[in-house]
């Protein structure tokens, strides 16, 4: 089993940038292809960015490409999405995500962290 914890959320200016962490834990976690979701109110949670795990191999969603990079450390215990070039529809809950597959489908992964909030001033 997986526990996850984001942290790193806050308020920032467009065109700024913040860095949020994804800390998890368990026995298994390196088997875990991981991702992140964002969910603004009113919304639907939609996919942001995934990696799979034991690889390089990285999907962005058409909206942060350029601007949005996942990556993890070499501990593999740890995600992170770096974001720059903010703009006020980044404006979110952030969640952070393990699945044993690679996909885009917030139904495919099985495990999730409660949120971090984001939230970009214009």
């Amino acid at each position: 089993q997986v526990q996850l914890a984001e942290s790193g959320g806050g308020l920032v200016q467009a065109g700024g940038s913040l860095r949020l962490s994804c800390a998890a834990s368990g026995r298994t976690y390196r088997q875990y292809n991981m991702g992140w979701f964002r969910q603004a109110p009113g919304k639907e949670r939609e996919f942001v960015a995934a990696l799979r795990w034991g690889g390089d191999s990285t999907t962005y969603a058409d909206s942060v490409k350029g601007r949005f990079t996942i990556s993890r450390d070499n501990a593999k215990n740890t995600m992170f999405l770096q974001m720059n070039s903010l703009k006020p529809e980044d404006t979110a809950v952030y969640y952070c995500a393990a699945s044993v597959g690679m996909g885009v489908a917030a139904s495919m992964y099985q495990y999730w962290g409660q949120g971090t909030q984001v939230t970009v001033s214009s």
